[in-house]
């Protein structure tokens, strides 16, 4: 059983400037079902299937296979609104790989930070560019996200 352990925060949009990333990922990833969740991505040009069960505090089940680009590509179409695209810029803090999401279209001007952990009670040295931890709102979660019309403010770049 394939298991995903993350915590999530807003970022501090002021302190953007000062990171420097590793890589870069332009993302649409779209919803087929909400329960159990059932996503497609296509992360540039590489696509994804993923099953992920209820969130229990910061655990859930996940099952990702990559598919073909092309099937993603359809599969996105199935999808109509619930459709999410974002970019991701990965760097390292503390020990760990921080993901750090831009949302754009209707969620433009949201920045959340993702840190993927081995178990639920690691420690984590939180950096200061975080402003509040998310990872139990379910507001945030990108599967209610795609569902809402809740406006961010302006598109910030780093």
């Amino acid at each position: 059983m394939a298991v995903e352990i993350e915590r999530k925060f807003l970022v501090d949009k002021r302190k953007l400037h000062a990171l420097t990333f590793t890589s870069e990922e332009k993302i649409a990833q779209g919803y087929l079902s909400f329960s159990p969740t059932v996503r497609v991505r296509l992360k540039d040009n590489r696509g994804f299937l993923t099953v992920k069960s209820s969130t229990v505090g910061i655990s859930r089940q996940e099952f990702e296979y990559e598919i073909p680009a092309e099937d993603a590509e359809q599969l996105l179409k199935l999808c109509g609104r619930f459709v999410l695209k974002k970019y991701r810029r990965k760097l390292e803090y503390g020990g760990h790989v921080w993901e750090v999401d831009f949302f754009a279209g209707r969620h433009a001007g949201l920045v959340l930070a993702e840190v993927e952990l081995n178990a639920s009670d690691e420690s984590v040295d939180l950096p200061d560019w975080v402003s509040r931890e998310v990872s139990g709102d379910a507001r945030y979660f990108n599967s209610n996200l795609v569902r809402s019309n809740r406006t961010f403010g302006k598109k910030t770049s780093p």
